[in-house]
């Protein structure tokens, strides 16, 4: 049955997203883990009005927290902004797959922006879960709801975690930070619908710490095109012995 009925107007679409977002448990996760990216920000004397700002514009944990440490390191904006990017460029086939979902003969290209820059892993898995039963014409404000409720819950775990600095210990910081990656491999094993796309995870699974280990640099890149070629590389060799 459909989220939202085709004969409403845009309004119920965005509404109906914002309410999808919290029954997510995407939701929670991100508000864990911007706790200690807020906390993380505490401790290397950024303001809370800065971080707020760059978890609005930058909108990506892994990249916040580059753009955090390189800063507080001492690396210039130029090196900064070119770390963020390259940890960035992943979401890059998110947004390339996700827009025809979203696409509409009456859709203009300017409505289109908003949801890009709400793309992240988060609202990417849930974005392919849930769009397929919007009706189309309203795949666009639902997608804008479910990035707001995503987003607002990333800005008050900022929010939480930066006043709660003093009082939570590193450990935890680290722990809420690895929230994140532990919920994407849990949602990835729930979407993984063919062979193709379990030897894609294992053999991610196995090359990225093996790239880390050996501190390669830009390892979770490498990593992930090496696994996705050799799963679709064995999936090709499949297909032709059948």
């Amino acid at each position: 049955m459909p989220l939202v009925s085709a004969d409403l107007p845009r309004a119920p679409g965005f509404s109906a997203g914002f309410r999808a977002a919290w029954r997510s448990v995407l939701a929670y996760v991100i508000i864990g883990t911007y706790i200690g990216i807020g906390a993380l920000a505490h401790d290397f004397g950024f303001s809370v009005w800065w971080v707020m700002a760059s978890t609005v514009l930058v909108w990506a944990g892994p990249a916040q927290v580059i753009l955090i440490t390189a800063l507080a390191a001492g690396a210039t904006p130029l090196e900064t902004a070119l770390a963020v990017s390259l940890s960035s460029v992943r979401l890059l086939p998110l947004v390339i797959s996700l827009l025809p979902l979203l696409n509409h003969p009456r859709i203009r290209h300017r409505d289109l922006v908003l949801p890009a820059h709400f793309t992240a892993v988060s609202l990417w898995i849930e974005a392919l879960r849930l769009l397929p039963a919007v009706p189309r014409e309203l795949r666009v404000s639902f997608a804008n709801g479910l990035g707001l409720s995503f987003m607002l819950a990333a800005l008050a775990g900022t929010g939480f975690g930066y006043y709660l600095a003093t009082s939570l210990p590193p450990w935890l910081t680290a722990g809420l930070l690895f929230l994140t990656p532990m919920s994407f491999l849990i949602s990835t094993t729930r979407n993984c619908r063919f062979l193709v796309d379990w030897l894609a995870l294992a053999f991610g699974l196995v090359l990225g710490p093996l790239l880390a280990w050996g501190k390669l640099e830009l390892d979770i890149l490498w990593a992930g095109l090496a696994a996705g070629s050799a799963a679709y590389g064995v999936h090709r060799l499949r297909g032709a012995f059948k």
